[in-house]
């Protein structure tokens, strides 16, 4: 099978996912920063550390794949399409209320599914590596009423403790990885993400002030990739993506040098929600045509700009703060672009 045939085309409808979030009533773009960055330049910031009251940008993907794949159920019961304001009905509830979505999560991602199935009537099982803190494993149980599973020493290996339980049991996996055989749930929480590239393409549009380059941090690459795509296929200025990982878990980059998806291995990292040693398919596909760059940066370099941000306003993690970090160790941009994906635990 040739490497066409294996990695997948990604082909959103950003329309779709704004569709939905304008029914959700907390839903509002987030803000764009300015601030002088560290080496005295400006410094455009896109912070998601409070998206929907979830606290990263993840509640754009988790939330609008759950509510499309009860969709999907839904029509394959009989029923019309859902309609953005059916979501919240009794009578969807009540057909959501028989399902249970199952996926693996460094943090994020489980607490987006989790919330999409308690705002929708259904249930989460979440499956957590034992290195992720305890404040998610809290937040999930108590803020959005999941069941968590501990499994695994590992990322990886709660993903396949969560595929297992999926396959036993009959629940939803809803991964935010792909795989040979496993993209549609993915490109949908992907789908999802597009919404943040459309917000900063309508910002940029109206300010006329396009960035010069653009540092998105990567597990997966999910969020990457997503965005990575729009920016490609609709911005009027065309700026220079780099790609940031953590040192210890390249998977990306390796993935792109080999031209195929390739797992690697490595320590632990403190960059949690990005020590992922193999790579989402539909986003390796993404960067393989998309004329990205890649700069890795270590513990102490993202910590280091987690520092910065926060003494700037912007409590975040090593995680949330690895675009800058990949930022500084880059240099020599005009007017970059970062995301803090995430905020403080």
């Amino acid at each position: 099978m040739n490497q066409h045939q294996t990695i997948p085309a990604f082909q959103p409808d950003p329309d779709r996912p704004r569709a939905l979030l304008a029914a959700c009533p907390v839903y509002q773009p987030t803000e764009i920063l300015q601030l002088a960055g560290p080496d005295g330049g400006p410094l455009l910031v896109k912070d998601e550390t409070n998206r929907m009251n979830l606290g990263a940008f993840k509640a754009l993907g988790g939330v609008y794949a759950v509510a499309r794949l009860i969709d999907e159920a839904w029509v394959a019961a009989g029923h019309a399409p859902l309609e953005p304001q059916d979501y919240i009905s009794e009578p969807v509830h009540s057909f959501a209320a028989g399902m249970t979505f199952v996926c693996a999560s460094a943090g994020n991602h489980g607490i987006a599914v989790a919330a999409g199935a308690r705002i929708f009537g259904a249930k989460a099982r979440i499956f957590l590596a034992k290195d992720v803190p305890a404040g998610f494993e809290a937040r999930l149980r108590e803020r959005q009423g999941a069941e968590v599973v501990r499994a695994g020493d590992t990322y990886e290996q709660s993903v396949e403790a969560a595929k297992l339980n999926a396959h036993e049991t009959g629940a939803i996996l809803l991964a935010d990885g792909s795989w040979p055989g496993y993209v549609h749930p993915p490109s949908l929480v992907m789908e999802g993400y597009t919404a943040m590239a459309e917000e900063l393409r309508e910002h940029f549009e109206t300010s006329g002030r396009w960035p010069s380059h653009v540092f998105l941090q990567a597990g997966v690459g999910g969020i990457a990739g997503a965005i990575t795509h729009m920016i490609r296929a609709n911005w009027t200025a065309q700026p220079h993506i780099i790609i940031v990982e953590p040192d210890a878990a390249p998977c990306l980059l390796e993935s792109n040098k080999a031209g195929k998806p390739v797992a690697v291995s490595g320590p632990s990292s403190n960059m949690g929600r990005l020590d992922c040693k193999e790579p989402s398919i539909i986003a390796h596909g993404i960067m393989q045509r998309c004329n990205v760059e890649f700069e890795l940066v270590t513990d102490e370099e993202a910590a280091e700009a987690a520092a910065w941000l926060g003494r700037h306003g912007l409590a975040t993690t090593p995680s949330g703060a690895a675009g800058l970090a990949g930022l500084v160790k880059h240099g020599g941009c005009p007017l970059p672009l970062i995301v803090v994906t995430e905020g403080a635990m």
